[in-house]
Protein backbone atom coordinates (compact mmCIF):
# COMPACT_ATOMS: atom_id res chain seq x y z
CA UNK A 1 0.00 0.00 0.00
CA UNK A 2 1.36 3.39 -0.98
CA UNK A 3 2.37 5.80 1.77
CA UNK A 4 2.27 8.95 -0.35
CA UNK A 5 -0.72 10.82 -1.72
CA UNK A 6 -0.36 11.76 -5.38
CA UNK A 7 -2.08 14.41 -7.46
CA UNK A 8 -2.12 15.44 -11.10
CA UNK A 9 -4.14 17.28 -13.71
CA UNK A 10 -6.13 14.59 -15.52
CA UNK A 11 -7.30 16.72 -18.45
CA UNK A 12 -5.19 17.70 -21.49
CA UNK A 13 -3.00 20.84 -21.38
CA UNK A 14 -4.51 24.06 -22.65
CA UNK A 15 -7.76 25.94 -22.11
CA UNK A 16 -11.09 24.19 -21.79
CA UNK A 17 -14.47 24.42 -20.18
CA UNK A 18 -13.59 21.89 -17.49
CA UNK A 19 -10.29 20.95 -15.85
CA UNK A 20 -9.97 17.92 -13.56
CA UNK A 21 -7.41 17.30 -10.85
CA UNK A 22 -7.17 13.81 -9.37
CA UNK A 23 -5.93 13.07 -5.84
CA UNK A 24 -5.24 9.53 -4.56
CA UNK A 25 -3.68 8.08 -1.42
CA UNK A 26 -3.96 7.79 2.35
CA UNK A 27 -4.12 11.56 2.94
CA UNK A 28 -6.45 12.37 0.03
CA UNK A 29 -9.48 12.98 2.27
CA UNK A 30 -7.59 15.11 4.80
CA UNK A 31 -5.91 17.25 2.13
CA UNK A 32 -9.15 17.77 0.20
CA UNK A 33 -11.01 18.65 3.41
CA UNK A 34 -8.60 21.52 4.11
CA UNK A 35 -9.07 22.85 0.60
CA UNK A 36 -12.83 22.41 0.00
CA UNK A 37 -14.40 21.74 3.41
CA UNK A 38 -16.60 18.71 4.04
CA UNK A 39 -16.52 16.11 1.30
CA UNK A 40 -19.79 15.08 -0.34
CA UNK A 41 -21.45 11.68 -0.09
CA UNK A 42 -19.29 9.09 -1.88
CA UNK A 43 -19.80 9.00 -5.65
CA UNK A 44 -22.16 12.01 -5.57
CA UNK A 45 -20.95 15.27 -7.13
CA UNK A 46 -21.34 18.41 -5.03
CA UNK A 47 -20.52 22.07 -5.60
CA UNK A 48 -17.65 23.40 -3.49
CA UNK A 49 -15.32 26.40 -3.37
CA UNK A 50 -11.62 25.59 -3.73
CA UNK A 51 -9.63 27.83 -1.36
CA UNK A 52 -6.00 28.86 -0.97
CA UNK A 53 -4.02 29.00 2.30
CA UNK A 54 -5.52 32.40 3.18
CA UNK A 55 -9.04 31.12 2.69
CA UNK A 56 -9.59 33.05 -0.52
CA UNK A 57 -11.38 31.37 -3.39
CA UNK A 58 -9.20 29.98 -6.21
CA UNK A 59 -12.08 28.45 -8.15
CA UNK A 60 -15.49 26.88 -7.75
CA UNK A 61 -16.52 23.50 -9.08
CA UNK A 62 -17.60 19.95 -8.40
CA UNK A 63 -16.02 17.53 -5.97
CA UNK A 64 -16.30 13.74 -6.21
CA UNK A 65 -15.14 11.35 -3.48
CA UNK A 66 -14.44 7.64 -4.02
CA UNK A 67 -13.50 5.87 -0.77
CA UNK A 68 -11.12 2.91 -0.79
CA UNK A 69 -11.24 0.18 -1.94
CA UNK A 70 -14.04 1.05 -4.36
CA UNK A 71 -12.10 3.51 -6.49
CA UNK A 72 -10.02 3.45 -9.64
CA UNK A 73 -6.77 3.06 -7.68
CA UNK A 74 -8.12 1.06 -4.75
CA UNK A 75 -7.20 4.01 -2.49
CA UNK A 76 -9.19 7.04 -1.33
CA UNK A 77 -9.62 9.19 -4.44
CA UNK A 78 -10.91 12.77 -4.67
CA UNK A 79 -11.52 14.57 -7.97
CA UNK A 80 -11.77 18.33 -8.25
CA UNK A 81 -13.61 19.45 -11.38
CA UNK A 82 -13.08 23.14 -11.92
CA UNK A 83 -12.60 25.47 -14.85
CA UNK A 84 -10.07 24.44 -17.47
CA UNK A 85 -7.72 27.41 -17.49
CA UNK A 86 -4.03 26.47 -17.12
CA UNK A 87 -3.39 29.22 -14.52
CA UNK A 88 -6.32 28.11 -12.35
CA UNK A 89 -5.34 24.44 -12.57
CA UNK A 90 -1.77 25.26 -11.67
CA UNK A 91 -2.94 27.22 -8.61
CA UNK A 92 -5.06 24.27 -7.47
CA UNK A 93 -2.20 21.85 -8.03
CA UNK A 94 0.26 24.03 -6.10
CA UNK A 95 -2.22 24.22 -3.21
CA UNK A 96 -2.49 20.42 -3.06
CA UNK A 97 1.30 20.09 -3.14
CA UNK A 98 1.62 22.58 -0.28
CA UNK A 99 -0.77 20.43 1.77
CA UNK A 100 1.44 17.36 1.44
CA UNK A 101 0.52 15.72 -1.84
CA UNK A 102 3.23 14.86 -4.37
CA UNK A 103 3.06 15.19 -8.14
CA UNK A 104 2.14 11.88 -9.80
CA UNK A 105 4.50 10.23 -12.25
CA UNK A 106 3.18 9.23 -15.70
CA UNK A 107 0.81 6.28 -15.28
CA UNK A 108 1.09 6.24 -11.49
CA UNK A 109 -2.68 6.15 -10.90
CA UNK A 110 -3.01 3.11 -13.17
CA UNK A 111 0.05 1.51 -11.58
CA UNK A 112 -1.50 1.85 -8.14
CA UNK A 113 -4.70 0.31 -9.50
CA UNK A 114 -2.67 -2.68 -10.67
CA UNK A 115 -0.70 -3.00 -7.43
CA UNK A 116 -3.92 -2.81 -5.39
CA UNK A 117 -5.57 -5.52 -7.46
CA UNK A 118 -8.10 -3.30 -9.20
CA UNK A 119 -6.97 -4.39 -12.67
CA UNK A 120 -4.41 -6.62 -14.36
CA UNK A 121 -1.73 -5.35 -16.72
CA UNK A 122 -3.73 -6.00 -19.88
CA UNK A 123 -6.56 -3.81 -18.59
CA UNK A 124 -4.14 -1.12 -17.42
CA UNK A 125 -2.46 -1.02 -20.82
CA UNK A 126 -5.85 -0.98 -22.52
CA UNK A 127 -6.60 2.35 -20.80
CA UNK A 128 -3.59 3.95 -22.48
CA UNK A 129 -4.40 2.23 -25.77
CA UNK A 130 -7.99 3.48 -25.66
CA UNK A 131 -6.78 7.05 -25.10
CA UNK A 132 -4.24 6.85 -27.95
CA UNK A 133 -6.37 4.80 -30.37
CA UNK A 134 -5.78 5.95 -33.94
CA UNK A 135 -8.96 4.43 -35.40
CA UNK A 136 -12.43 3.33 -34.37
CA UNK A 137 -11.40 -0.31 -34.76
CA UNK A 138 -8.44 0.23 -32.41
CA UNK A 139 -10.69 1.96 -29.87
CA UNK A 140 -13.18 -0.91 -29.96
CA UNK A 141 -10.41 -3.49 -29.55
CA UNK A 142 -8.91 -1.52 -26.64
CA UNK A 143 -12.31 -1.35 -24.99
CA UNK A 144 -12.71 -5.12 -25.29
CA UNK A 145 -9.31 -5.55 -23.64
CA UNK A 146 -10.34 -3.12 -20.91
CA UNK A 147 -13.40 -5.28 -20.32
CA UNK A 148 -11.19 -8.34 -19.91
CA UNK A 149 -11.25 -10.21 -23.24
CA UNK A 150 -7.45 -10.48 -23.52
CA UNK A 151 -6.97 -11.39 -19.85
CA UNK A 152 -9.70 -14.03 -20.17
CA UNK A 153 -7.94 -15.66 -23.13
CA UNK A 154 -4.58 -15.70 -21.32
CA UNK A 155 -6.02 -16.93 -18.03
CA UNK A 156 -7.80 -19.75 -19.86
CA UNK A 157 -4.50 -20.93 -21.34
CA UNK A 158 -2.78 -20.67 -17.94
CA UNK A 159 -5.48 -22.76 -16.24
CA UNK A 160 -5.15 -25.50 -18.85
CA UNK A 161 -1.36 -25.51 -18.60
CA UNK A 162 -1.64 -25.76 -14.83
CA UNK A 163 -3.99 -28.75 -15.11
CA UNK A 164 -1.42 -30.64 -17.21
CA UNK A 165 1.38 -29.59 -14.85
CA UNK A 166 -0.57 -31.04 -11.94
CA UNK A 167 -0.77 -34.39 -13.70
CA UNK A 168 2.93 -34.38 -14.54
CA UNK A 169 3.92 -33.47 -11.01
CA UNK A 170 1.57 -36.12 -9.63
CA UNK A 171 3.60 -38.67 -11.60
CA UNK A 172 6.74 -37.30 -9.91
CA UNK A 173 5.37 -37.04 -6.35
CA UNK A 174 3.53 -40.36 -6.37
CA UNK A 175 5.83 -42.42 -8.56
CA UNK A 176 5.41 -45.52 -6.38
CA UNK A 177 1.61 -45.36 -6.25
CA UNK A 178 -0.71 -46.68 -8.95
CA UNK A 179 -2.45 -43.98 -10.99
CA UNK A 180 -5.69 -44.20 -12.90
CA UNK A 181 -5.53 -44.79 -16.64
CA UNK A 182 -6.47 -41.15 -17.31
CA UNK A 183 -3.75 -39.91 -14.97
CA UNK A 184 -1.03 -42.09 -16.46
CA UNK A 185 -1.84 -41.82 -20.18
CA UNK A 186 1.00 -40.14 -22.07
CA UNK A 187 -1.22 -40.05 -25.13
CA UNK A 188 -3.92 -38.10 -23.26
CA UNK A 189 -1.34 -35.59 -21.99
CA UNK A 190 0.10 -35.21 -25.48
CA UNK A 191 -3.36 -34.56 -26.93
CA UNK A 192 -4.06 -31.97 -24.25
CA UNK A 193 -0.77 -30.18 -24.92
CA UNK A 194 -1.32 -30.23 -28.69
CA UNK A 195 -4.73 -28.59 -28.24
CA UNK A 196 -3.30 -25.97 -25.87
CA UNK A 197 -0.56 -25.25 -28.39
CA UNK A 198 -3.11 -24.82 -31.20
CA UNK A 199 -5.16 -22.41 -29.09
CA UNK A 200 -2.02 -20.51 -28.04
CA UNK A 201 -1.00 -20.09 -31.68
CA UNK A 202 -4.48 -18.76 -32.49
CA UNK A 203 -4.23 -16.33 -29.57
CA UNK A 204 -0.86 -15.20 -30.93
CA UNK A 205 -2.39 -14.63 -34.37
CA UNK A 206 -5.16 -12.51 -32.88
CA UNK A 207 -2.63 -10.64 -30.73
CA UNK A 208 -0.53 -9.86 -33.82
CA UNK A 209 -3.62 -8.37 -35.47
CA UNK A 210 -4.38 -6.42 -32.30
CA UNK A 211 -0.80 -5.17 -32.12
CA UNK A 212 -1.03 -3.86 -35.69
CA UNK A 213 -4.10 -1.87 -34.65
CA UNK A 214 -2.29 -0.54 -31.58
CA UNK A 215 1.05 0.38 -33.15
CA UNK A 216 0.20 0.70 -36.83
CA UNK A 217 2.55 -0.21 -39.66
CA UNK A 218 5.09 1.75 -41.68
CA UNK A 219 5.13 1.93 -45.47
CA UNK A 220 7.99 3.63 -47.30
CA UNK A 221 7.47 4.90 -50.85
CA UNK A 222 10.77 4.63 -52.75
CA UNK A 223 12.02 4.79 -56.33
CA UNK A 224 13.84 6.88 -58.90
CA UNK A 225 13.19 10.64 -59.18
CA UNK A 226 10.00 11.59 -61.05
CA UNK A 227 8.50 8.09 -60.83
CA UNK A 228 5.42 9.57 -59.18
CA UNK A 229 6.18 8.78 -55.53
CA UNK A 230 4.74 12.01 -54.12
CA UNK A 231 1.72 11.75 -56.40
CA UNK A 232 1.11 8.25 -55.04
CA UNK A 233 1.35 9.51 -51.47
CA UNK A 234 -1.18 12.26 -52.19
CA UNK A 235 -3.50 9.74 -53.86
CA UNK A 236 -3.33 7.34 -50.93
CA UNK A 237 -3.77 10.15 -48.39
CA UNK A 238 -6.53 11.76 -50.48
CA UNK A 239 -4.94 15.17 -49.90
CA UNK A 240 -1.90 17.19 -50.95
CA UNK A 241 0.56 15.87 -48.39
CA UNK A 242 3.59 16.32 -50.64
CA UNK A 243 4.66 18.87 -53.26
CA UNK A 244 4.45 17.50 -56.81
CA UNK A 245 6.38 19.04 -59.72
CA UNK A 246 8.01 17.90 -62.95
CA UNK A 247 11.40 18.82 -61.50
CA UNK A 248 13.45 15.77 -60.52
CA UNK A 249 14.55 15.76 -56.89
CA UNK A 250 11.69 17.89 -55.55
CA UNK A 251 11.42 15.72 -52.42
CA UNK A 252 14.59 16.19 -50.38
CA UNK A 253 13.44 15.11 -46.91
CA UNK A 254 11.23 12.29 -45.64
CA UNK A 255 7.55 13.29 -45.64
CA UNK A 256 5.69 11.49 -42.85
CA UNK A 257 1.93 11.06 -43.27
CA UNK A 258 -0.57 9.16 -41.12
CA UNK A 259 -3.58 7.55 -42.77
CA UNK A 260 -5.94 4.62 -42.34
CA UNK A 261 -6.34 1.60 -44.56
CA UNK A 262 -9.83 0.29 -43.83
CA UNK A 263 -9.28 0.87 -40.12
CA UNK A 264 -5.61 -0.16 -40.07
CA UNK A 265 -3.41 2.80 -39.03
CA UNK A 266 -0.50 3.37 -41.38
CA UNK A 267 2.50 5.64 -41.33
CA UNK A 268 3.43 6.35 -44.95
CA UNK A 269 6.82 7.90 -45.70
CA UNK A 270 7.54 9.58 -49.02
CA UNK A 271 11.29 9.67 -49.64
CA UNK A 272 13.82 11.35 -51.90
CA UNK A 273 14.43 9.81 -55.32
CA UNK A 274 17.19 7.20 -55.27
CA UNK A 275 20.02 8.35 -57.51
CA UNK A 276 23.64 9.47 -57.35
CA UNK A 277 24.03 13.21 -56.96
CA UNK A 278 26.70 15.82 -56.25
CA UNK A 279 24.14 17.92 -54.37
CA UNK A 280 24.86 17.58 -50.64
CA UNK A 281 21.21 18.19 -49.70
CA UNK A 282 20.02 15.53 -52.12
CA UNK A 283 22.67 13.11 -50.82
CA UNK A 284 21.34 13.61 -47.32
CA UNK A 285 17.81 13.02 -48.60
CA UNK A 286 18.87 9.70 -50.14
CA UNK A 287 20.61 8.71 -46.92
CA UNK A 288 17.45 9.41 -44.96
CA UNK A 289 15.40 7.49 -47.50
CA UNK A 290 17.60 4.42 -47.03
CA UNK A 291 17.41 4.75 -43.23
CA UNK A 292 13.60 4.89 -43.43
CA UNK A 293 13.48 1.79 -45.62
CA UNK A 294 15.52 -0.16 -43.07
CA UNK A 295 12.74 0.40 -40.52
CA UNK A 296 9.79 -0.19 -42.86
CA UNK A 297 7.24 -2.97 -42.65
CA UNK A 298 6.94 -2.81 -46.43
CA UNK A 299 8.43 -0.81 -49.31
CA UNK A 300 6.36 0.51 -52.20
CA UNK A 301 8.87 0.63 -55.06
CA UNK A 302 7.38 3.05 -57.60
CA UNK A 303 8.49 2.70 -61.21
CA UNK A 304 7.14 4.22 -64.38
CA UNK A 305 5.23 1.87 -66.66
CA UNK A 306 7.69 0.51 -69.17
CA UNK A 307 10.81 0.95 -67.00
CA UNK A 308 12.57 -2.23 -65.90
CA UNK A 309 14.12 -1.61 -62.50
CA UNK A 310 15.07 -4.49 -60.25
CA UNK A 311 15.19 -3.86 -56.48
CA UNK A 312 18.82 -5.03 -56.42
CA UNK A 313 19.79 -2.16 -58.74
CA UNK A 314 18.60 0.34 -56.11
CA UNK A 315 20.35 -1.42 -53.23
CA UNK A 316 17.14 -1.81 -51.22
CA UNK A 317 17.49 -3.35 -47.74
CA UNK A 318 17.34 -7.12 -47.55
CA UNK A 319 14.52 -8.67 -45.55
CA UNK A 320 11.97 -5.89 -46.07
CA UNK A 321 9.09 -7.04 -48.33
CA UNK A 322 8.56 -5.04 -51.52
CA UNK A 323 5.52 -4.22 -53.63
CA UNK A 324 6.38 -2.87 -57.08
CA UNK A 325 3.94 -0.16 -58.16
CA UNK A 326 3.80 0.39 -61.93
CA UNK A 327 2.74 4.03 -62.15
CA UNK A 328 1.49 6.26 -64.98
CA UNK A 329 -0.54 3.56 -66.73
CA UNK A 330 -2.78 6.39 -67.96
CA UNK A 331 0.01 7.02 -70.51
CA UNK A 332 0.32 3.42 -71.69
CA UNK A 333 -3.16 1.91 -71.48
CA UNK A 334 -2.20 -1.01 -69.23
CA UNK A 335 -5.12 -2.43 -67.24
CA UNK A 336 -5.09 -1.33 -63.59
CA UNK A 337 -4.77 -3.76 -60.71
CA UNK A 338 -2.52 -6.64 -59.68
CA UNK A 339 -0.36 -7.61 -62.65
CA UNK A 340 -1.07 -11.11 -63.95
CA UNK A 341 1.57 -13.62 -62.92
CA UNK A 342 2.89 -11.47 -60.09
CA UNK A 343 1.34 -11.15 -56.64
CA UNK A 344 3.77 -8.36 -55.72
CA UNK A 345 3.21 -5.95 -58.63
CA UNK A 346 0.27 -3.54 -58.94
CA UNK A 347 -0.42 -1.24 -61.91
CA UNK A 348 -1.86 2.18 -61.02
CA UNK A 349 -2.23 5.74 -62.14
CA UNK A 350 -1.63 8.09 -59.25
CA UNK A 351 -2.98 10.87 -61.49
CA UNK A 352 -6.38 9.33 -62.30
CA UNK A 353 -6.72 7.00 -59.32
CA UNK A 354 -6.99 3.87 -61.48
CA UNK A 355 -5.76 0.79 -59.64
CA UNK A 356 -5.56 2.46 -56.23
CA UNK A 357 -8.37 0.36 -54.73
CA UNK A 358 -6.52 -2.76 -55.89
CA UNK A 359 -3.32 -1.43 -54.33
CA UNK A 360 -5.09 -0.77 -51.02
CA UNK A 361 -6.56 -4.28 -50.98
CA UNK A 362 -3.17 -5.74 -51.90
CA UNK A 363 -1.50 -3.88 -49.02
CA UNK A 364 -4.26 -4.83 -46.61
CA UNK A 365 -3.65 -8.50 -47.40
CA UNK A 366 0.15 -8.37 -47.61
CA UNK A 367 0.44 -6.55 -44.29
CA UNK A 368 -1.21 -9.53 -42.65
CA UNK A 369 -4.46 -7.80 -41.75
CA UNK A 370 -8.01 -9.04 -42.22
CA UNK A 371 -11.39 -7.36 -42.34
CA UNK A 372 -12.26 -9.18 -39.12
CA UNK A 373 -11.59 -6.98 -36.09
CA UNK A 374 -9.34 -8.61 -33.47
CA UNK A 375 -11.10 -9.35 -30.16
CA UNK A 376 -8.51 -7.39 -28.19
CA UNK A 377 -5.67 -4.90 -28.47
CA UNK A 378 -2.09 -6.07 -27.92
CA UNK A 379 1.44 -4.77 -27.60
CA UNK A 380 4.84 -5.94 -28.71
CA UNK A 381 5.67 -7.31 -25.25
CA UNK A 382 2.53 -9.46 -25.39
CA UNK A 383 3.66 -11.00 -28.68
CA UNK A 384 7.11 -11.78 -27.28
CA UNK A 385 5.57 -13.43 -24.20
CA UNK A 386 3.22 -15.53 -26.33
CA UNK A 387 6.07 -16.56 -28.62
CA UNK A 388 8.17 -17.55 -25.59
CA UNK A 389 5.27 -19.57 -24.17
CA UNK A 390 4.85 -21.33 -27.51
CA UNK A 391 8.55 -22.28 -27.57
CA UNK A 392 8.38 -23.58 -23.99
CA UNK A 393 5.28 -25.57 -24.88
CA UNK A 394 7.09 -27.09 -27.87
CA UNK A 395 9.88 -28.19 -25.52
CA UNK A 396 7.34 -29.77 -23.17
CA UNK A 397 5.69 -31.65 -26.03
CA UNK A 398 9.07 -32.86 -27.33
CA UNK A 399 10.14 -33.99 -23.86
CA UNK A 400 6.88 -35.87 -23.41
CA UNK A 401 7.05 -37.56 -26.82
CA UNK A 402 10.72 -38.51 -26.36
CA UNK A 403 10.13 -39.95 -22.90
CA UNK A 404 12.64 -37.60 -21.25
CA UNK A 405 10.79 -37.61 -17.93
CA UNK A 406 7.97 -35.80 -16.20
CA UNK A 407 10.41 -33.40 -14.51
CA UNK A 408 11.46 -31.85 -17.84
CA UNK A 409 7.88 -31.70 -19.08
CA UNK A 410 6.69 -30.01 -15.88
CA UNK A 411 9.57 -27.51 -15.92
CA UNK A 412 8.88 -26.48 -19.52
CA UNK A 413 5.19 -26.07 -18.68
CA UNK A 414 6.11 -23.91 -15.68
CA UNK A 415 8.21 -21.68 -17.92
CA UNK A 416 5.34 -21.37 -20.42
CA UNK A 417 2.98 -20.50 -17.58
CA UNK A 418 5.42 -17.84 -16.31
CA UNK A 419 5.68 -16.31 -19.78
CA UNK A 420 1.90 -15.95 -19.97
CA UNK A 421 1.83 -14.62 -16.41
CA UNK A 422 4.02 -11.72 -17.49
CA UNK A 423 1.23 -10.59 -19.83
CA UNK A 424 -1.41 -10.17 -17.13
CA UNK A 425 1.03 -9.24 -14.38
CA UNK A 426 0.79 -12.29 -12.14
CA UNK A 427 4.57 -12.36 -12.60
CA UNK A 428 6.19 -8.91 -12.73
CA UNK A 429 9.38 -7.03 -12.02
CA UNK A 430 9.89 -3.40 -11.06
CA UNK A 431 11.65 -2.83 -14.39
CA UNK A 432 8.66 -4.18 -16.30
CA UNK A 433 6.19 -1.99 -14.40
CA UNK A 434 8.40 1.05 -14.88
CA UNK A 435 8.63 0.42 -18.61
CA UNK A 436 4.88 -0.05 -19.02
CA UNK A 437 3.52 2.81 -16.93
CA UNK A 438 6.12 5.38 -17.96
CA UNK A 439 4.41 5.55 -21.37
CA UNK A 440 1.05 6.57 -19.85
CA UNK A 441 -0.34 10.08 -19.58
CA UNK A 442 0.18 12.00 -16.36
CA UNK A 443 -3.15 11.81 -14.53
CA UNK A 444 -3.70 8.21 -15.68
Amino acid sequence: MATTTICAVATPPGRGGVGIIRLSGPEAVAIAHVMVGDLPTPRVAALRTFRDAAGDAIDEGLVLYFPAPHSMTGEDVVELQGHGGPVVLDQLLQRLLSLGAVLAEPGEFSQRAFINGRMDLTRAEAIADLISAGSEAAARAAMRSLQGSFASAINGLVERLLAVRVQCEAHIDFADEPLTEAESSTEALAMALDQIKADLVETLRLAESGQRLQAGLTLVIAGRPNAGKSSLLNALARRDAAIVTDIAGTTRDVIDTALHLDGLPLRVLDTAGLRDSDDQIEQEGVRRARAAMEQADRILLVVEEGDVIEPAALDLPAGVPITRVLNKIDLTGRAPGVVAGSSEMVAVSALTGAGLDALREHLFTQLGHTHEEPPFIARRRHLLALQTAAEDLDEAIAALNDGLGDELVAESLRQAQDALGRITGTITTEDLLGEIFSTFCIGK
